[in-house]
């Protein structure tokens, strides 16, 4: 899950970047509005976090002109503008969530994991499939009831396998669920993650469709 953190408080976009990662999300920072835009355009975002006290341009603004661009696109408001017409403008202005600052990092999770269920086929924060239940609170995953420790990338490469059960994903698409700006990927590298989960799991649990991607069968 890739999230673009619209945050212009340098120390807190570090401190919100890290904790994010940490929950296994990939994040992209920006610091105005513009390039916030700019980097929607790109289309590799998942969820929005944006803060309304931009330097170059109002964040109601970047809302409004993003909206223009993806009316689906999740976006969770977080600012310090705590009344309640700031919170009505920014929810009538097309935000699916508002969190005012100070706020407890434990909430923003919860919020965002709403968020993701709104984007997926889950209903719930666990997923089951096949013998294997990945639970997104808690970042555990056990299969046939065992608990198997996987890490972070394979953790996120399973969470994107089983939330989009019954999909064929291409490579490209897990390395834009997967991976920030700037990191180096080496050509192979999803197919080694998905090599190290086969190990773990049970056997036909994720098939490859030759030459589109791979997948995983829907089912209990």
């Amino acid at each position: 899950m890739n999230i673009l953190l619209v945050e212009d408080d340098l120390a807190l976009a570090h401190a919100l970047g890290n904790s994010l990662r940490r929950q296994n999300y990939a994040v992209n920072t920006v610091h105005t509005g513009k390039t916030a835009l700019a980097a929607i355009k790109q289309g590799d975002t998942d969820i929005v976090v944006l803060d309304l006290g931009l330097p170059d341009m109002d964040g109601l603004q970047v809302l409004k002109t993003l909206r223009q661009q993806s009316a689906s696109l999740p976006v969770l408001i977080l600012t310090a503008r705590d009344s309640m017409d700031d919170k009505i403008s920014g929810l009538d202005g097309g935000a699916d969530d508002y969190l005012p600052k100070p706020f407890e990092i434990a909430e923003l999770f919860a919020r965002l994991r709403v968020l993701e269920r709104r984007l997926g086929n889950v209903a719930s924060s666990r997923i089951q499939l096949h013998g294997v239940e990945l639970d997104l609170a808690e970042h555990s995953v056990t299969v046939n009831d065992a608990p198997v420790a996987l890490p972070r990338r394979e953790f996120m490469v399973l969470r994107i396998l089983m939330e989009n059960a019954g999909r064929v994903l291409s490579k490209q698409q897990f390395e834009n669920k997967l991976y920030e700006w700037g990191d180096e990927v080496a050509s192979n590298t999803v197919e080694v993650h998905i090599s190290n989960l086969r190990k773990k799991l049970p056997e036909q649990f994720i098939k490859t469709i030759r030459g589109v991607g791979y997948t995983t069968p829907k089912g209990p």
